[in-house]
């Protein structure tokens, strides 16, 4: 039976694999975090103190200042400025009396009364549990503390623990501590077999091989486990894997989005770039100079060129109704983005008005755009090339073109002096035709007519020599073009303060400056010297931005590492550590690890060892009743959170299972096959999207080609990032869709087939082999009991009650072991 019709005939058994492998994912484990019940328990004066800015200042933010901050101040109550908070209010009565809580207005009004007057006047209420904390706090004085974000990183020693024996590292001893506090002790340590599939899929992004988790299991030296740790980070698929991350962060697309979603040249080389830069272990530091002003350097390198493609990998309209406005748009992605991704600041908030929760005035935002107010547009609808291309190309192959251009050139102008010597013998009529699209063809028809036979005898030789540069031309490797900053001014425009955001309404001129948060320091920028070609005002802010004294670089940076090594930040909204962000669940650890991260010289794959090496990340998943009580989102880090493979881990899982997987790196991305009812999506069905062979569709995910309008369906179900903007944390949702690909799908259904074929050659033919050698493939892990003659029971069910073949049968089964929890859960 042909391959295409073996999953042809399959109506029952569609329902119950559909409905079994839907129900196993519902069932499925996902993190969800509830803000609104992570409401602190009430303190009284006599306990430890209540920290404002972790417990109080988010509480007044959410709920009262829309009333009584920035922009409103009803009753003359303003909650975001302590000089504002502690004066009288038009009712002469005061809001906060320090150590009277009886006194304050401010708790009269939250606390539950008949009068109508309660506030906040519209919505939920708050609970007594924050009504509590609300005057433990005034009663203990209410301290006014600036924001912790926006003070120095402290250095400080690791806390003593009762439990020393479990401190493997610092970081056990700053997560044991809470844990002490609270009575709650971590989670015993992972079985190897879970840890070893930890490693591999966090640091590549791929499952071990059977053979190396057994390797793995089988060796008791104590350094095992780290030789396992520093094989990974020095594995070239680490810079895949750890590259995806930094992509989501900066907007990473192959296409401009907006109805024609045209191509952006060369994008891939960032993509390329950024992967060469984890695994040679870049410095932090170097890596935003070379983003951010890497045309600017002291060392201009094809590497810091391609690196100034962070630009132009944003959203681009190239039909504008108002091209001013697209212009600014632009420049705002530019500040939203880099304010996120490399201060954790929504900078961006202050386009139109004064921030509403973070002391950052208007000018702040306009002053801060000001470093970038040399960039031109990504393009215009004529030019999409011009301002986003540079030549990268090789010296000696620089050299070589220019050569055959000057001799090109030399020769053109020999043949048009012969040629215009004919023409003047022509008609009129041939004259002028000799000025249109036509004359290429009037001479081939007629200019032997017009010459001497000596004069067309060396015409014809120039024809020859043309013909033998271009064929010499032709031999030569293309020249290499990168997307990114190019023709940035060397005197940039004006910057002035938009009312409203509206570029037409300029109000006052602003200078590069740093937002005043960070102290006040000023932007010097240097006068360019005469070879300079652009203003340098970026690498100022870049240099600024990459500061080890800077207050939030090294505390984003070291966030986010975390962040993907447990499912979630110690700041969990790592975008925004800004007065609405999530407070630190550990302040004290991130600021050591900040610290500890600018001492070892900013490279990430120290970092990544120290934490791996830790007790806290060696924890298994195991579920406490009574730790869950008191901590339910496990804030705390009791035990390691289960999470689900992303999007590309699950696709370059099932092609490394089954074999296929292509190891190549760099290059183009390629095209996967997508259904025409998906691409009818596109107002043009199809077009920009290619077409690549069945090697090129195995590599791995991250080569695919990011059409913002045309998401490949597997990745886009298990929730591939969002291009639009920076995507600092993926949605992990359990949705029909993923059960409805993984078990229906073409592209999974292929696959399960290629898994067959590669466990009749692994196992052979008879099926307790056969079934053994794919729960080893795809779980890592040996069978359990029974788990053998279960498999082979569905196998041959298929056969004798559903009447498929025998290998339509293994196909399916293959099918369910890809679609098992176990294959895209870890732990």
């Amino acid at each position: 039976m042909p391959e295409s019709s073996r999953l042809r005939n399959r109506p029952c058994l569609i329902q119950l694999l559909f409905w079994g492998i839907l129900l196993s994912f519902i069932l499925g484990f996902t993190a969800e975090v509830d803000a609104e019940t992570k409401t602190t328990p009430a303190k009284s004066p006599s306990q430890s103190p209540v920290d404002f800015t972790q417990e109080i200042q988010p509480l007044l933010a959410k709920h009262c200042y829309s009333c009584h901050g920035p922009d409103v101040q009803e009753g003359g109550l303003r909650l975001d400025q302590s000089d504002e908070a502690f004066k009288k209010l038009e009712s002469e009565a005061t809001a906060i009396v320090s150590r009277h809580p009886e006194q304050s207005e401010l708790i009269a009004r939250i606390s539950p009364r008949d009068d109508g007057l309660q506030m906040p006047p519209e919505g939920e209420q708050l609970k007594q549990a924050q009504v509590e904390l609300l005057k433990n706090w005034i009663s203990q004085g209410a301290e006014w503390k600036k924001h912790w974000a926006f003070e120095p990183p402290r250095k400080q020693a690791p806390p003593s623990t009762q439990n020393q024996e479990w401190v493997q590292n610092p970081i056990d001893a700053f997560i044991l501590k809470k844990l002490e506090q609270k009575g709650l002790f971590p989670a015993p340590p992972a079985d190897r077999v879970a840890l070893i599939r930890r490693a591999y899929f966090d640091l590549t992004g791929l499952p071990p091989t059977p053979e190396e988790v057994d390797q793995f299991v089988n060796n008791p030296a104590p350094d095992a486990y780290e030789k396992i740790i520093d094989r990974l980070l020095d594995s070239p698929h680490y810079g895949e894997r750890w590259a995806r991350h930094w992509l989501d962060l900066v907007r990473y697309a192959d296409t401009n989005s907006y109805e024609r979603d045209g191509n952006k040249p060369n994008a891939w080389r960032f993509r390329d770039y950024v992967i060469r830069s984890l695994n040679e272990d870049k410095p932090y530091a170097q890596f935003i100079k070379e983003q951010l002003a890497g045309d600017e350097l002291d060392q201009v390198t094809n590497d810091s060129i391609i690196a100034t493609g962070y630009y132009r990998l944003g959203l681009w309209d190239d039909e504008p109704a108002d091209p001013l406005l697209s212009y600014y748009n632009e420049l705002d992605d530019i500040v939203t983005t880099t304010s996120q991704v490399f201060l954790g600041l929504t900078l961006n908030c202050a386009r139109c008005h004064e921030h509403k929760i973070d002391p950052i005035p208007h000018e702040d935002y306009y002053r801060f755009m000001a470093f970038f107010h040399g960039l031109n547009s990504y393009g215009i609808r004529s030019d999409q090339l011009s301002f986003n291309q540079t030549d990268i190309t090789g010296t000696k192959l620089v050299t070589r073109y220019a050569e055959l251009d000057e001799k090109q050139g030399e020769l053109k102008q020999k043949m048009r002096a012969i040629e215009e010597t004919g023409i003047k013998k022509m008609s009129g009529v041939d004259q002028r035709r000799s000025e249109t699209r036509e004359r290429k063809k009037l001479l081939e028809e007629k200019l032997a007519q017009f010459l001497e036979p000596a004069q067309m005898q060396e015409y014809q030789k120039m024809q020859s020599e043309m013909q033998e540069l271009n064929a010499e031309r032709k031999k030569l490797p293309p020249r290499k073009m990168a997307l990114s900053v190019r023709r940035s001014l060397k005197e940039p425009r004006e910057t002035f303060v938009l009312l409203r955001g509206n570029p037409h309404v300029k109000g006052e001129p602003v200078q590069p400056g740093f937002p005043e948060i960070f102290g006040g320091e000023q932007a010097i920028i240097p006068q360019p010297s005469a070879e300079q070609k652009t203003s340098g005002r970026r690498r100022v802010l870049a240099e600024w931005i990459a500061d080890q004294d800077n207050l939030l670089t090294s505390r984003v940076i070291v966030n986010r590492i975390w962040q993907h090594h447990f499912g979630r930040g110690i700041v969990q909204s790592p975008n925004n550590f800004g007065q609405l962000g999530v407070p630190p669940t550990h302040p004290e650890l991130l600021d050591w690890l900040a610290l500890k991260f600018n001492d070892e010289g900013q490279r990430f794959k120290a970092l990544h060892k120290l934490i791996m090496l830790s007790n806290t990340y060696q924890m298994s998943s195991q579920f406490s009743e009574e730790a869950a009580t008191i901590d339910p989102a496990n804030d705390l880090f009791w035990r390691f959170n289960m999470r689900r493979l992303s999007a590309e881990e699950v696709r370059d899982s099932i092609l490394a299972v089954n074999g296929r997987l292509n190891s190549k790196m760099y290059g183009p991305g390629f095209y996967p096959q997508i259904s025409k009812e998906v691409m009818q999506g596109q107002s043009k069905p199809g077009q920009g999207w290619g077409d690549s062979s069945e090697e090129e569709r195995a590599r791995r995910s991250v080569y695919i080609f990011v059409k913002r309008s045309l998401l490949t369906p597997l990745l886009f179900n298990f929730d591939f990032a969002d291009t639009d903007s920076s995507c600092a944390v993926r949605f992990v949702t359990t949705q029909p869709a993923q059960a409805l690909g993984m078990i229906n799908g073409a592209f999974v259904n292929s696959q399960a087939e290629h898994l067959t074929e590669r466990l009749l050659k692994d196992a052979g033919p008879e099926y307790p082999a056969f079934v053994a050698r794919a729960i080893r493939l795809a779980y890592g892990r040996q069978p359990q009991p029974g788990e053998v003659d279960r498999g082979v029971q569905l196998i041959k069910s298929l056969i004798d009650k559903h009447q498929l073949s025998e290998r339509q049968a293994r196909d399916y089964f293959c099918l369910t072991i890809l679609n098992r929890n176990e294959f895209v859960y870890l732990d």
